[in-house]
């Protein structure tokens, strides 16, 4: 990316590149791709795990330009986005432009980056306002050092998620007038299969209904009527390798749909290493992460073949 605005051939032509990197994100792909490409600062919204920061890293890859990870909390300070004095070199030489130690935000600027600030709304207010600075004016002026103005293809990229509000902070007006907002929902569930068959290995047709289950009960955490919060697909993945695994130690092939067969008491194991700890209950259930895994383990391996029979 050599300017602000980008011609459609290019944008395009980078857009089929990316889509073979990232599974299921045709569209908001090409939502992101217009907004950095039309010189502007999106703010990617959705839960973790839906391959937001593989996009991000897909689309600066291809305009050879670096992405700065960020993760936005009460300990991201404006000194520690933007920079500091090296304390050793103050006290032999004194404060000088050439003992300035780059945060960030002025590295991205300098080299003309992605800031991707994760878990934007979580940053303290003085910080945000720093960064609003920088979007407003692409430039910002540093005591002692000077003015640094960004190169055009800096660009801010915040991300939230909007299942989460503890800890964070409604974005003032201003900041909200400045950043552009693309929604990023969990992808279909063939699309989730397709990604822990790549991640987890599972390419062998023999394998693949593996992935299948570590998805279907990955899912219904998202739904289930006592979380609040959802596993992302990083819990499947984990899952259908922890699977895979305790099958092979345990000398269990992969088949039988029935909670007596040695296959799903493998599942229900690796559920709960997996996604226990992932899973946030609603403060008003009265259950444990356990029970809520072992009632959904049930209805894949007992209600669900036996609808399947009936049908039949």
């Amino acid at each position: 990316m050599h300017g602000d605005q980008q011609s459609h051939d290019e944008v395009a032509s980078v857009h089929i590149r990316v889509l073979s990197e990232v599974v299921g994100r045709e569209h908001e792909l090409e939502l992101a791709l217009a907004t950095v490409a039309a010189g502007r600062d999106p703010v990617l919204e959705g839960p973790p795990g839906t391959s937001k920061t593989t996009m991000l890293k897909a689309i600066t890859a291809e305009w050879d330009i670096p992405l700065l990870f960020v993760e936005g909390n009460g300990d991201l300070t404006p000194a520690k986005l933007i920079g500091h004095h090296n304390p050793a070199r103050v006290l032999r030489e004194d404060y000088s432009p050439e003992n300035f130690v780059p945060g960030p935000l002025v590295e991205a600027m300098e080299e003309g980056g992605f800031l991707y600030v994760e878990e934007f709304n979580r940053a303290p207010e003085d910080t945000l306002n720093t960064l609003l600075a920088a979007m407003a004016d692409r430039a910002i002026a540093i005591p002692r050092v000077g003015m640094i103005t960004a190169k055009q293809t800096f660009r801010v990229i915040a991300s939230m998620n909007p299942y989460d509000a503890v800890g964070t902070t409604r974005l003032s007006t201003s900041i909200s007038d400045r950043l552009n907002r693309i929604v990023v929902d969990y992808q279909e569930a063939a699309e989730e299969e397709r990604i822990v068959i790549l991640r987890a290995g599972l390419s062998d047709a023999g394998a693949q209904p593996l992935a299948a289950d570590a998805v279907a009960v990955t899912r219904a955490t998202r739904t289930h009527p006592s979380v609040r919060q959802g596993s992302s697909v990083r819990g499947a993945i984990d899952c259908a390798l922890i699977l895979k695994a305790l099958l092979a130690l345990r000398g269990v092939t992969p088949q039988g749909q029935r909670p007596d067969e040695p296959y799903a008491a493998v599942v229900l194991d690796a559920m709960m290493v997996a996604l226990s700890g992932r899973i946030r209950l609603d403060e008003a259930a009265e259950t444990t992460p356990e029970r809520v895994l072992r009632e959904i383990w049930e209805d894949r391996f007992m209600l669900e073949p036996a609808a399947y029979a009936g049908a039949t």
